[in-house]
């Protein structure tokens, strides 16, 4: 109830802080719409010049995209850690979520919450559902488990990926880091591994997983792909790399000694 009563405290402070600059606000929604407007016009134009990308259609990829959005959407919504670095190592914030009794790593992530991103994922769940509609997929009690499940799994493997990038800012005083080069490698995982070497394949699926916050997952639901039983291991691997995650962000606070003069 403690921490409940935190999370209420902190989007009643982000609302006021909104509501104070509006325009902020729907700028922000409205360079996000088009950034993933962008995206899938990407696609578009791609299939204009093909009938499909490594045994995919069209509306098989909008479908991957429209997953892929879901679980990006309520990762920078609640998981937002970008300008961790900056803020709380090189400006010594840090020292002040110390002295707090609650949870340091809870606080830092109400204190970057961002609901606007959420629209995301509804624009996201959109597409999947006219996809699903086009591509005639089974819809019942199954497949709406089977899907909260894979994004819970994906949402965690996001958090798991960069709490653990983030972590490295205890070691170093480095503005961003590696953040921007891991985030823009996220953007692989929603399309066929089939398209890349073997390389690549196995990073995204093993080292970087982001292939199981898109095209695996997604894969369970659209038939003849091959991967379904592998997408089952999509809440796994978010456990383990959750896991990985908060224990390296753990071991980096107890390394963390101060703010420098």
């Amino acid at each position: 109830m403690y921490y409940m009563g935190l999370v209420g405290e902190y989007l009643k402070n982000y609302a006021k802080t909104r509501l104070t600059y509006r325009a902020d606000f729907w700028i922000e929604v409205l360079s996000d719409l088009l950034f993933q407007a962008t995206n899938l016009i990407f696609i578009f134009v791609v299939f204009m010049h093909t009938p499909t990308l490594a045994g995919w259609t069209r509306d098989e990829m909008v479908f991957v995209y429209g997953y892929f959005m879901i679980p990006y959407g309520l990762f920078i919504c609640f998981f937002n850690l970008w300008g961790f670095s900056e803020r709380y190592i090189v400006k010594g914030e840090m020292d002040r979520i110390l002295t707090r009794p609650a949870y340091n790593l809870f606080q830092i992530l109400l204190e970057n919450v961002d609901p606007p991103a959420v629209i995301g994922s509804f624009i996201g769940t959109v597409m999947m559902g006219i996809c699903w509609v086009r591509l005639g997929l089974p819809f019942g009690l199954l497949e709406v488990g089977v899907l909260l499940v894979m994004i819970v799994g994906s949402v965690m493997i996001y958090f798991g990926i960069y709490i653990a990038l983030t972590s490295i800012s205890f070691y170093s005083d480095a503005p961003t880091g590696i953040l921007p080069l891991v985030y823009n490698i996220q953007s692989y995982g929603r399309y066929p591994m089939t398209i890349y070497n073997r390389f690549i394949q196995v990073l995204l699926t093993w080292i970087l997983p982001f292939a199981f916050v898109g095209i695996i997952p997604a894969s369970y639901f659209i038939t003849g792909k091959g991967m379904k039983q592998l997408a089952l291991y999509t809440p796994l691997v978010g456990i383990v790399a959750f896991a990985i995650g908060l224990t390296l962000w753990n071991i980096g606070i107890k390394k963390y000694r101060g703010a420098g003069s």
